[in-house]
């Protein structure tokens, strides 16, 4: 190829998002964010969800304004009133999480779009029809919440095979615990495992419920999937130390040092909200947009963590962890 010709075929690539960007110049989108976290806890997430924008063309403070809602120290009661105040401000689409965040969207609006980045069984829960067509104005990613759980549950007990006592530690605010824990006791039943639900509403409560544990005692403990666990990821890896727990969470808890994780990409389906969100602005329903469900799981093992609470982790279990962290 000559050179004349390649820098024409680069010019004319880089023109093209410039092109789009002059398109969409006489609109600006308002986006209503809607989150269960701090900025702080959260910052990884929105920081790929704006990434996924502007990849897509969006540029924040010429054709995009994000209306950002923030709820700090996990009080689900106040996420009602959050979202009122985005569909006041009649923004183009709320985009949430999780389901207190699309519950509390939802009743706040009936009009205005809602793109949820991830969120547990969705038709169970009634946030839409059906995943091929949702009917409603929300619509989203999801992923299989009850099976992970149970999952962490069997990689616990190949991890620990004398294991006869389980916890569950779970936040009684959120809807989506009932099909979890009723999972989570199908599983513990057949792999004759007495499992022990532990309560935890908000951080604080987290020593209380680790202090429970090891007073019952349950030999290890399955994290499940709630923003207020999420964010305190950290706290639960230390507290699991402390007690020696063989615990098994998201993938944030093997990072913070917990002992074991089995899930998805958080950042990757934040992202993927940006394409649900494009389609939307560019004039799609919600209704007539199929629900998107997480396909890749991460199995992580913290090996340095399994020397310090005593666990020597099966061959077998280390080969088919997509992560050894030593």
């Amino acid at each position: 190829m000559r050179r004349r010709e390649f820098i024409a075929i680069v010019g004319g690539a880089a023109a093209w998002p410039l092109a789009a960007r002059a398109q969409q110049a006489d609109k600006v989108y308002r986006i209503g964010y809607l989150s269960l976290g701090s900025a702080a806890a959260e910052a990884t997430r929105f920081n790929a969800f704006r990434a996924g924008l502007a990849a897509l063309g969006y540029v924040e403070g010429n054709n995009l304004v994000i209306e950002t809602r923030w709820l700090d120290g996990g009080k689900y009661d106040q996420l009602a009133a959050m979202a009122a105040q985005l569909a006041d401000l009649k923004v183009d689409v709320i985009v949430t999480y999780a389901t207190p965040g699309v519950l509390a969207a939802k009743h706040a609006t009936t009009t205005i779009p809602i793109i949820f980045a991830t969120v547990a069984d969705p038709v169970a829960l009634g946030l839409v029809s059906s995943l091929a067509r949702p009917d409603g104005n929300a619509t989203g990613n999801s992923y299989f919440v009850p099976e992970l759980a149970a999952k962490r549950l069997e990689l616990l007990k190949e991890a620990v095979p004398s294991l006869l006592q389980a916890g569950a530690l779970f936040n009684p605010a959120n809807p989506s615990k009932e099909p979890v824990l009723s999972a989570m006791r199908l599983t513990a039943q057949s792999l004759k495992v007495e499992l022990t639900e532990f309560a935890v509403r908000e951080p604080a409560d987290l020593e209380a419920a680790f202090a429970a544990m090891a007073a019952k005692p349950v030999g290890a403990l399955v994290i499940t999937e709630d923003p207020v666990l999420i964010y305190n990821a950290e706290a639960s890896a230390k507290l699991a130390l402390k007690y020696r727990l063989a615990a098994c969470g998201f993938v944030e808890f093997a990072q913070a040092g917990g002992f074991m994780a089995y899930g998805i990409d958080f950042p990757d389906m934040w992202r993927h909200a940006a394409t649900f969100v494009d389609k939307i602005l560019k004039g799609a329903k919600p209704a007539d947009l199929p629900v998107e469900q997480a396909t890749k799981f991460v199995t992580m093992v913290n090996l340095k963590t399994a020397k310090a609470i005593g666990i020597d982790v099966p061959t077998s279990l280390l080969l088919r962890a997509d992560e050894v962290i030593e």
